[in-house]
C-alpha cells in the first residue's frame, strides 16, 4: 500500500538525489562492468552446455571425436582467462594482467584453426555416423563464428596498448562465441535467435559506454554493423543453401 500521507519531496531534494546516486551508479558500472559480464558469460556456458553435454559428449552414443573434448576445453579455459583478466584490471594488478594476455594471445590463436578444423570433423560425423542433414550447411557458423573471433582478437593484439580499444574488442569477440551455449536452447536455435542473443549482449557494452562515458565508443560503430551483416549472410547460407555454398561445403568435407 502506498504511504499516502507521506510529505511530498520538493524538485530540490529530488535533484539533490539525483546528484548524488548517478555518480554511484557511474562508479559501479565503471568498476564492475567486464567483471560482471564474465560472471554472465560463465553462467550462459553452464547453463547453456548441461542441457547437451552429457547425451552430446560425457555419454554419448556412438562416441564423438576426441578432438571435440579438445576443443571444449580451450573454449572453456578462454572463458576463465576472460574471468582472470576482468578480476585482475579490478584489483588494479595491471602487470599480471598483462603478462596472462600473451596467454591469451596464445590460446585464441589455437583456438580459430580449432574451432576451424572441428567444425569440419563434426559436420562429417552427424551426416556419416548420425546421418544428419543439413550438417554441412551449417557450416556456415561455425567458420564465422571463428573468422569474427580471429579477425576481433587480432585488433585486440593489435590495439593491446591502447585500452578502450583493447578491451571492447576482446569483450565483442567473447559475445561472439556465446552463441554455441545460447543455441543449446531448442527455441532460440530453431528461430535463429541465437546471433540476436549475441548482438544484445554486445549492446550492454553500448549501454555501459552511455552510462559511464556518455557516449558510444567509435569500435561498435564500426564492428557491430559489420557483425550483423556476416551474421545475417551465415544464417542465410545455412537455411537456404545456395548452390555456391553447396560446392563449397562438398569440396571441404570431401
Amino acid at each position: 500500500m502506498p504511504f499516502v500521507d507521506a510529505e511530498p519531496v520538493s524538485p530540490a531534494v529530488l535533484s539533490e538525489e539525483r546528484t548524488s546516486t548517478t555518480p554511484q551508479i557511474r562508479r559501479f558500472v565503471h568498476q564492475y562492468f567486464y567483471f560482471s559480464m564474465s560472471l554472465l558469460f560463465a553462467a550462459l556456458v553452464v547453463w547453456g552446455f548441461s542441457r547437451t553435454i552429457n547425451a552430446g559428449l560425457f555419454h554419448a552414443a556412438p562416441p564423438r571425436p576426441f578432438l571435440l573434448w579438445i576443443h571444449g576445453a580451450a573454449f572453456a579455459a578462454w572463458v576463465a582467462f576472460f574471468i582472470a583478466q576482468s578480476t585482475l584490471v579490478r584489483v588494479h594488478k595491471v602487470n599480471v594482467h598483462r603478462f596472462l594476455g600473451w596467454f591469451g594471445a596464445s590460446l585464441a590463436t589455437v583456438m580459430v584453426p580449432l574451432g576451424v578444423v572441428i567444425a569440419v570433423i563434426m559436420a562429417r560425423f552427424d551426416t556419416v555416423q548420425l546421418h544428419q542433414t543439413g550438417a554441412d550447411a551449417f557450416l556456415s557458423i561455425p567458420l564465422f563464428d571463428m573468422i569474427a573471433f580471429g579477425a576481433l582478437i587480432a585488433l585486440a593484439i593489435y590495439w593491446r596498448k591502447r585500452a578502450e580499444f583493447h578491451r571492447r574488442l576482446v569483450f565483442i569477440a567473447t559475445c561472439g562465441l556465446m552463441d554455441a551455449p545460447v543455441g543449446r536452447f531448442d527455441f532460440v536455435f530453431d528461430h535463429n535467435l541465437f546471433y540476436l542473443c549475441l548482438d544484445l549482449l554486445m549492446g550492454l557494452g553500448i549501454v555501459r559506454d552511455l552510462v559511464v562515458d556518455r557516449r558510444v565508443h567509435k569500435i561498435y560503430f564500426y564492428a557491430l554493423p559489420a557483425l550483423i551483416v556476416g551474421q545475417n549472410l551465415a544464417i542465410y547460407m545455412w537455411r537456404a543453401n545456395p548452390s555456391w555454398w553447396r560446392a563449397m561445403t562438398h569440396a571441404i568435407l570431401g
